[in-house]
């Protein structure tokens, strides 16, 4: 992991320390990696719940609830799905909050409407979510670490207006 990503995870840490709040994540493309890159801090344990990987879509169905009717439209890379798997998993591993990463890392699995490279990111709370799209293909190593790295940078965001939430409240 690079120095920049333990910084966002050390971040990250330290605000879901202080909220005192829970997270875990729902992979497809990633594989864990976002998983990895939260639990990398000491302490992980008492904010981190866990992580589904769902690399097929029968996986994002049954544990995390995903709309088949969404899967069979829109297939399972598109920016619904990503926040249907923020919600299930905040259901399913019982947290405040996920982190969800779906799409196609490469080499092969794109198609000309849904290219090599996409990936949707999506994270939140069952109520509020904040997704972003990654597009270009650096292929698969460097696809896989540009989400992961992205959904960290969006979580913090997304957690830097919850603070902000709690202290206006």
């Amino acid at each position: 992991m690079d120095f920049e990503s333990k910084i966002i995870s050390r971040e990250i840490s330290q605000m879901l320390w202080e909220m005192e709040k829970t997270v875990g994540t729902a992979e497809s493309c990633t594989g864990g990696r976002i998983a990895e890159a939260i639990i990398a801090v000491p302490g992980a344990s008492k904010y981190f719940k866990g992580g589904i990987i769902s690399y097929v879509n029968e996986i994002k169905e049954s544990l995390l609830g995903v709309s088949a009717e969404v899967l069979e439209e829109k297939t399972a890379v598109c920016e619904e799905v990503a926040i249907q798997m923020v919600k299930g998993a905040c259901k399913a591993l019982n947290t405040d909050y996920a982190i969800s990463a779906t799409g196609f890392a490469g080499p092969t699995g794109g198609t000309k409407e849904i290219p090599v490279g996409t990936i949707w990111l999506a994270c939140g709370s069952p109520e509020k979510q904040m997704t972003m799209k990654v597009e270009e293909d650096h292929g698969r190593d460097i696809n896989l670490a540009i989400a992961t790295n992205k959904a960290m940078q969006m979580f913090l965001e997304f957690l830097k207006t919850e603070d902000k939430k709690e202290i206006d409240g």
